[in-house]
């Protein structure tokens, strides 16, 4: 490869290009005669030189019949004027052009939402509210005989009142095994920090089996607290796609434990966590209550504290007669687990912490309170959850009084169980249970079961009180289930299984009254009528509108089709030949035609503006007819029924503009090598996702692809005639597998990988914390990156202009500030110097930092990129340097353009940069470390695809797409709820604020395929001249094939998850791929939109300022 750039096309702006010259110093032994007489000189010689180029620069131009050949001369002004005219004619083109493209993609954008609208409205399924409520006065059935005095809510509503008072703990996140004691043996290999850190629970309920009682308390997932508290609160079942909701929730309106206690009277604290004000609001006494704010998960202590401040004032003599229910909800448990993990100190710290707290609210309680202490979910290995593993669905219940009213019906039950897959009680018992032993009506929509240590008696054999509260809640279920049938239309007899024969078994064998095991069968009969009422419930509601599904994958499908034909469109509209010569000719054409006629317009009919206009048509008619035809079939909804309609019109209209526009139908199948490569790597991941395993390793699949690519086009290189070009192109493509290898060295396992992977992302696979030695990756990074951007820049002359000082000097300095903000981040976390430096400090100085590296990367280098020329610069030698010098003037000097030859792409690349600073800040040492060698993978493909003439190939955007999937996996992601780094929220802020906490985790979890939009147009725009043509048809088209991938891969997970809707793996794997997919497309789709083709308007303008438009 030459390092002199080749000559450019020889009609450039009317602007001559900038001459600059390098005047010699003078000697500092010189005397100042001789100083001033050098300097004299020197100015002459610049002089002479300066206006010998403005001469042959004006001698240039009117070779291409568009300059000046002397002053004065009225054709030559008129001409000039004709140039500019022309130019903004072109300008004006242009930016249509680019208006339509975009025009196109928000098009695709709304294809896709769509899609995945009506294929989730089908596919996860919400439950239907009603709107009933439980009374004191309307129990399910007849009260039990035994039951005297009940009735009332002074006395008991069902049941006779036992408690007067409860106070409910929730410590967030206490996995069942947090309460078991822990032997160190063998076979159970080493203690971790969690054990044995809370034995008060354990021991009080061996200890005092009547007083006290613990149990495995089971979640149904997703396991996030908001979607928990609701089924604590109205004992039903949660729906998948409310996990969702857990960034912010509405207030619950269905019948509720509150709710209940509200009615009957009582007084309700809240003490906490305030996602309960969020959800029940006005239920708590606002004078007593104290809510804190819950999302800062590395706020360990803040909440904690506070609760621990008012709750034992509360307890006091002096204070128990201003509530009756008391809710506390502790959450440094679950904040320990997420930032640090559970084998971790701080997790030891506030287990103990909790520990204390039980033994002394104990020791405040008067005989007529309960203590309930439980867990809403548990956490996984790193201190996560989303309910994906036993370890997330496995909490703790504790129930604890002074009357000693517990008991069980076998003695070897005393015990708590050694496990939590050992008499386990599911999370929506508590609803019942605790509505009786109140008095309390149960809520109308409950699906749970009395718990039965709280109702067996000392001696575990009141079977006739068992009886009686199974049957009663038993009622409450049947009355619910016929109630939630007729307002669905469903007919009862067309389930598949029907528990009406065990509740008329129940009823038989409780009409055998007064024989004792009678009423042990009947307790037992009604126990099973509510666990097969549970199964029945929650197949419903795991039953799919197939209809609607569909339509959403045949949206998707179209979609896809209409990608497709659009990017080949463009790759043959954008077809150039680089011949400066033609150019030339072609443009004094186009200057004689413009100039006889002012109104002459260039093909102004581009693909884009035809589907567009296809798109618009449709839909207009689409939403036109929509009612008239709504009213006709009547579906369910008007709404979706018109966006259904003018999704579907709207698809047609582009098709048959493309089709008529083609006049034939031509085939979108590739013809190259490459191009099959591109489709056999797409195709065989959307297979590949109807296997589960394939999901499980998908990042194992994806190395495989990368490497394969990366051999292809090593091959490939050695078939360049140029020795050097044959060898740069061989080196890029070994360099880019290697740096894909070095790549998947970080890893985070999913559960399904154990044994076989091991987790190198965190310290360990029990922590969710950075290891120290994996500091020193943003400081290699702040060293290394910098240079090997400007190598690139370098080796075709490029850095040159802005980017010196944008690289080397802002780059790199925010690169340090970003290691200095997780080296700050990593010593608060293991406490290093907590001696010398207050609690809180260490986050108070690091936020400013993570604040001001977004604000100078976005707020100053997005600007500057708009406003910076190309990276380019002038230079003028003695004696030509090459014979593709730009120009020589009469005494012999050449003037070279530095960087000529990519100027676009080395423009262009400073956007990338801005946005490459914002990602490796919100992204942990080890997956900033994957991010950079992304970015360097990134810049070596652009080389491979430019060496060996594929920038207009398919392979370009999608191994684009590839890099980005790949990478999603190297930065400590996986595909499962529990993966999600919500601690991302906080880095450049101190408290959660809607809505850039969701943006930052956004980010942090698709930092990776966020980057590899963001460079797209860099595959075509990479070693670009400044007055190429077609460039934006053919960003275009990489655009349309980079979503295409995406598409494919968000079709094919709809499809399977569709499929596999009945599988066992489908809400832990397909549901959460299917998930990720549709988030992936429709960022890439915002991305490519709001930056990509922003940032190639902003680029074109800058360099055809400076060069003119082609």
């Amino acid at each position: 490869m030459s390092t002199t750039t080749p000559k450019p096309p020889s009609s450039p702006s009317p602007q001559p290009p900038r001459i600059r010259n390098t005047v010699p110093k003078p000697s500092p032994n010189s005397n100042p005669n001789s100083i001033a007489a050098q300097y004299a000189r020197a100015k002459a010689v610049h002089d002479a030189r300066e206006a010998k180029d403005r001469e042959k620069v004006a001698a240039l131009l009117n070779e291409a019949g568009i300059g000046s050949d002397g002053a004065g001369n009225g054709a030559g002004e008129r001409k000039k004027s004709v140039v500019e005219r022309l130019g903004e004619r072109k300008a004006q083109g242009w930016a249509r052009e680019w208006t339509w493209v975009a025009a196109f993609f928000v098009w695709v954008f709304f294809i896709h939402a769509s899609g995945i609208y009506f294929f989730t409205k089908g596919f996860l399924l919400t439950r239907l509210v009603l709107d009933e409520k439980s009374t004191c006065s309307e129990p399910p059935i007849a009260l039990h005989t035994s039951f005297k005095g009940s009735g009332t809510p002074e006395a008991g509503c069902w049941h006779p009142k036992t408690f007067g008072k409860a106070v409910v703990i929730v410590i967030d996140a206490l996995r069942y095994d947090f309460t078991i004691p822990f032997a160190n043996t063998s076979e159970s290999g080493p203690a971790q920090a969690f054990h044995n850190s809370l034995p008060f629970m354990y021991e009080t309920a061996v200890r005092e089996p009547h007083n006290a009682f613990l149990l495995p308390f089971i979640a149904d997932p997703p396991t996030t607290t908001l979607v928990r508290i609701k089924g604590l609160t109205t004992g039903t079942l949660p729906t998948f796609v409310e996990m969702g909701s857990n960034f912010g929730g509405e207030a619950i309106t269905e019948d509720n434990l509150l709710m209940q206690l509200r009615d009957a009277g009582r007084r309700i604290v809240h003490l906490g966590d305030d996602t309960w004000t969020a959800l029940f609001p006005g239920y708590f006494e606002e004078q007593i209550s104290r809510a804190y704010p819950s999302f800062d998960v590395w706020d360990l202590h803040t909440l904690d504290n506070g609760v621990n401040e008012n709750i034992m004032p509360l307890l006091g003599k002096d204070k128990r007669g201003d509530w009756d229910v008391m809710i506390a909800h502790y959450l440094g448990v679950d904040h320990a687990g997420h930032r640090y993990g559970p084998n971790h100190p701080a997790m030891t710290m506030k287990l103990q912490q909790m520990d204390g707290v039980l033994r002394e609210v104990v020791q405040k309680l008067d005989d007529d309170t309960l203590l309930v202490v439980m867990g809403d979910h548990g956490m996984d290995g790193k201190g996560d959850h989303g309910g994906e593993s036993d370890d997330e669905v496995q909490a703790a219940l504790w129930m604890y009084s002074k009357k000693g009213i517990f008991g069980r019906t076998d003695p070897s039950f005393v015990t708590p169980p050694k496990n939590a897959k050992i008499r386990p009680v599911n999370q929506i018992d508590l609803v019942p249970t605790l509505a009786l032993l109140l008095g309390l009506p149960i809520p109308f929509n409950n699906l749970g079961k009395p718990i039965e240590e709280a109702f067996a008696g000392k001696k575990g054999k009141a079977w006739e009180n068992l009886a009686a509260v199974a049957r009663m809640t038993a009622a409450g279920i049947k009355r619910y289930q016929t109630a939630y049938w007729t307002a669905r239309g469903i007919d009862e007899n067309t389930l598949d299984g029907s528990p009406r024969a065990l509740w008329e078994a129940a009823e038989t064998a409780l009409a055998a009254t007064g024989k004792q095991h009678m009423w042990k069968e009947g307790y037992t009969t009604f126990s099973a009528f509510q666990e097969e009422t549970l199964r029945i419930c929650r197949s419903l509601w795991a039953r799919f509108d197939v209809p609607s599904m569909g339509l959403g994958v045949a949206i998707l499908a179209a979609g896809v089709l209409a990608l497709i034909l659009f990017a080949n469109s463009n790759a043959n509209d954008g077809d150039a030949v680089d011949d400066p010569e033609l150019d030339r000719k072609e443009l004094q054409l186009e200057l004689e035609q413009f100039d006889k006629d002012s109104e002459f317009k260039g093909g102004d009919e581009t693909t884009s503006r035809t589907l567009v206009r296809g798109a618009l048509l449709g839909t207009f008619l689409g939403a036109a007819g929509g009612p008239a035809i709504f009213f006709s079939v009547k579906p369910d909804s008007l709404l979706n029924f018109i966006l259904g309609l003018c999704t579907i019109s709207g698809l047609v209209g582009v098709l048959y503009q493309e089709m008529r526009r083609r006049m034939a139908f031509v085939s979108p199948f590739p013809t190259t090598f490459w191009g099959w490569l591109a489709v056999v790597f797409t195709v065989s991941q959307s297979i590949g996702f109807a296997s589960n395993s394939y999901t499980i390793w998908e990042d194992s699949i994806l190395l495989f692809f990368i490497s394969t690519f990366g051999v292809a086009a090593a091959v490939s290189s050695l078939r360049l005639a140029s020795v050097l070009d044959r060898t740069l192109a061989v080196y890029h493509s070994v360099l880019f597998v290697a740096l894909g290898w070095v790549a998947s060295f970080s890893k985070l396992c999913r559960e399904e990988q154990m044994p076989y992977c091991r987790s190198t992302y965190y310290a360990s696979t029990t922590s969710s914390t950075s290891a120290p030695w994996q500091l020193a990756i943003p400081f290699l990074i702040a060293i290394i990156l910098p240079s090997i951007i400007k190598s690139y820049y370098t080796g075709s002359r490029s850095f040159e202009g802005f980017a010196p000082a944008w690289i080397s000097w802002v780059f790199r300095c925010l690169l340090i500030f970003s290691a200095l903000f997780w080296t700050l981040d990593t010593a608060d976390d293991g406490e290093w110097i907590s001696s010398f430096i207050p609690e809180g400090r260490l986050k108070a100085i690091r936020v400013p930092i993570a604040q001001t590296i977004f604000a100078i990367a976005l707020g100053v280098g997005c600007p500057a990129f708009v406003y910076a020329p190309p990276c380019v610069s002038i230079s003028t030698t003695a004696k030509p340097s090459s014979p593709n010098a730009q120009m020589t003037n009469s005494s012999g000097a050449t003037v070279t353009i530095l960087g000529f030859a990519n100027t676009h792409g080395t423009r262009y690349g400073l956007l990338l940069i801005n946005f490459l600073l914002v990602l490796l800040l919100v992204q942990k040492p080890m997956g900033a470390g994957a991010l950079s060698l992304m970015a360097w993978q990134i810049l070596s493909l652009v080389e491979i695809l430019d060496l060996n003439a594929l920038t207009t190939s398919p392979i370009g955007p999608i191994m684009l797409a590839l890099l980005g999937s790949f990478h999603f996996f190297k930065t400590g992601h996986q595909a499962t709820l529990s993966s999600i780094q919500w601690e991302s929220a906080f880095i450049p802020m101190h408290s959660i604020t809607y809505p850039y906490s969701p943006i930052l985790v956004g980010l942090n979890t698709f930092g990776a395929q966020i980057l590899a939009a963001i460079a797209l147009p860099l595959v075509v725009l990479w070693k670009q001249k400044p007055r190429k043509k077609g460039l934006l048809r053919s960003v275009a088209a990489a655009l349309a094939w980079h979503l295409a991938y995406y598409a494919v891969i968000g079709l094919a997970t709809t499809m399977w998850a569709g499929h596999l809707r009945r599988h066992l793996m489908l809400y832990r794997i397909f549901s959460p791929k299917f998930m990720s997919a549709a988030f992936i497309l429709l960022i890439v789709d915002v991305v490519g939109v709001l930056v990509a083709l922003v940032g190639v308007r902003v680029n074109t303008l800058g360099v055809a300022e400076v060069f003119g438009w082609p």
